[in-house]
């Protein structure tokens, strides 16, 4: 939402456009940074966001607290290996490199925050204060 005060995520301006978005931003490393979609929600014990991150390992994702309150998410998806003899007919798996910054409020235990990997979905668990 271009309109919460806690995300710090880019605004895609073409985003839910009728027509290919790829070409007009550059494809690559651009697509993969506004395509990596985060769920946010809040339990009475904390902040659980979600990023679906296919085909990435625990290793190809770094999760960190910075400038004090501000998570952020961030990777790469690697381009595959290719053959000259290879003719490609269809790309629109995102690759390149990503990240997603959040703001959390006051209440969030940053020294406490948990990240766990699993089936191509990151969670990352901030408990909040008592």
């Amino acid at each position: 939402n271009v309109f919460d005060p806690f995300s710090l995520d880019v605004w895609d301006p073409f985003e839910g456009f009728p027509f290919n978005t790829r070409s007009l931003v550059g494809g690559g490393e651009a697509s993969a940074f506004v395509s990596t979609k985060v769920d946010w929600k809040e339990t009475p014990e904390a902040h659980v966001f979600k990023a679906d991150l296919p085909g990435l390992k625990k290793d190809d994702v770094k999760v960190e607290i910075d400038d004090g309150r501000v998570l952020q998410i961030s990777g790469e998806r690697c381009e595959e290996a290719e053959e000259k003899s290879d003719q490609w007919h269809c790309v629109e798996r995102s690759r390149g490199r990503f990240l997603r910054r959040f703001q959390l409020p006051e209440n969030a235990r940053v020294d406490k925050v948990k990240a766990t990997m699993e089936n191509g979905v990151l969670t990352v668990t901030v408990p909040k204060q008592e």
